[in-house]
């Protein structure tokens, strides 16, 4: 899947991401959109070039557009992608 991922996968892995991984998807937000300040983040869309989030800043939401560091294939390698990025994340804000 070299293209965008389904509307389906993307909401899948949002609603999972935002459920069970809320703290995850802030650090990216701060390690890979540059929102250093961000106190919250919410995961919109993933396609195979990036994912889409919004963080919210002092009260105000602010769009965060991450490009991947490759084309992602399919739905596992988003999920492999998604875990590295946030081991990353967590060795940045060390």
């Amino acid at each position: 899947m070299s293209k965008d991922f389904s509307t389906e996968i993307s909401s899948r892995i949002c609603k999972h991401m935002n459920d069970d991984h809320a703290d995850a998807v802030t650090l990216y937000v701060k390690a890979f959109g540059g929102v250093t300040d961000a106190s919250a983040a919410e995961m919109l869309s993933i396609d195979a070039q990036g994912m889409n989030l919004t963080a919210q800043v002092n009260g105000e939401v602010v769009p965060v557009r991450i490009q991947f560091d490759h084309v992602l294939a399919d739905a596992e390698d988003a999920h492999q992608t998604l875990i590295a990025m946030v081991k990353q994340a967590r060795i940045k804000a060390k």
